[in-house]
């Protein structure tokens, strides 16, 4: 399997040079977590901590963002299984020009940024238009569709926003930015 090199912006806590990070059926990320949390409050499991506090703070948001990524989810794993999964891969981007704007993004949000890194990847990868992310809602089948739009590589959208998902063995290469010492 051929290795790349990605950009990726890291937001919920820092990465170390020399960093290596296993994603795959048994590694999950948080956007796996959040998804899991939200599906426990939903089926009456008394989500205790900080953590489910978090979710339990705006269902709504979470719901739209739950129902969504497990509509991407099937989708994936019955149509497109040769792509990342969405619950256990590492958002990046090919260019480190488009890093920056999704930094950019992530402040203007109100996200903790630490830095930008350079990743060497080996594994599968998959280039999405974000532009084609949707608010899931409680039926299925509207799901199911616009997740068969987001898989299917359709850039319709005059200015795409790419995302580039990877999995399996992601290292740390290079720490390109880092916005703890320009913030200190």
């Amino acid at each position: 399997m051929e290795v790349i090199c990605v950009f990726h912006v890291v937001t919920e806590k820092p990465m170390r040079l020399g960093q290596k990070i296993l994603f795959d059926e048994n590694n999950h990320n948080g956007v796996y977590n959040r998804v899991m949390t939200f599906k426990r409050i939903v089926d009456g499991e008394d989500v205790s901590g900080a953590f489910g506090d978090f979710i339990k703070s705006d269902l709504d948001k979470w719901g739209k963002v739950a129902y969504r990524e497990l509509a991407l989810e099937k989708v994936r794993c019955e149509e497109y299984n040769n792509y990342p999964s969405r619950l256990a891969c590492l958002y990046t981007s090919r260019t480190l020009e488009e890093a920056k704007n999704w930094a950019q993004f992530f402040k203007n949000v109100g996200r903790d940024l630490y830095s930008i890194v350079k990743l060497k990847v080996q594994g599968n990868v998959f280039d999405g238009d974000a532009c084609n992310c949707f608010d899931g809602t409680k039926f299925e089948e509207d799901n199911i569709e616009k997740a068969r739009h987001y898989w299917k590589l359709d850039f319709k959208n005059d200015n795409p926003v790419i995302e580039t998902l990877v999995d399996g063995e992601i290292t740390v290469d290079e720490i390109v930015e880092d916005f703890q010492l320009i913030d200190s």
